[in-house]
């Protein structure tokens, strides 16, 4: 059965298969465009560098209309994550846009990831094929500097990992290097 949200993600997919952003990858499970696998790679020269993190994405028949809902599969220790993977980021939640493909969406939690999230809020506009394409190249220059400020201590998601953030990044960064270890040997 094709519908608007299996075409888009058949789209999304072509694209991502075609021109990879660094450090993520992507797939829709065997047999199930709906639900996808993707892994994104820590960014070099953050605590982050090195590790392989593994994340899935599941969307409704609403996408790209409405978000998926992505979680981590591998442990994760950061002030925008919770333990059962879920992650506050608000391109996922109040902030969505059905401009945002699943590059761009693996990519923001890459960001996200290292380092840290606030304020998520991306200014563009397009909502036609040709604005849709003009805004995700616009995401990949702007969406970077809208992540530079530290992650919200006043909302976090994972708590502990926010007072650590914010009290002792000494040893939220061997607390995350752990995490990053621990992805190596992660089936």
């Amino acid at each position: 059965m094709s519908t608007p949200a299996r075409k888009r993600l058949m789209r999304d997919f072509k694209r991502l298969q075609q021109d990879p952003p660094a450090g993520i990858s992507g797939a829709p499970q065997d047999n199930n465009i709906m639900l996808w696998n993707a892994v994104i790679f820590g960014p070099d020269d953050t605590p982050w560098d090195g590790g392989t993190f593994k994340l899935t994405l599941q969307f409704s028949e609403d996408y790209p209309n409405k978000p998926p809902t992505v979680r981590f599969v591998s442990r994760m220790f950061h002030p925008n994550i919770y333990a059962d993977g879920s992650i506050c980021l608000d391109i996922l939640q109040n902030q969505w846009s059905p401009i945002y493909d699943v590059a761009a969406i693996l990519t923001s939690i890459q960001v996200m990831v290292s380092k840290g999230a606030q304020e998520n809020e991306l200014f563009m506009d397009g909502d036609s094929v040709q604005g849709f394409e003009l805004a995700n190249e616009a995401f990949f220059f702007c969406f970077p500097q809208s992540l530079l400020c530290d992650p919200n201590p006043n909302s976090p998601a994972n708590s502990e990992a926010a007072r650590m953030f914010s009290e002792n990044k000494r040893e939220y960064n061997r607390r995350v290097r752990e995490i990053v270890e621990q992805s190596w040997t992660a089936d």
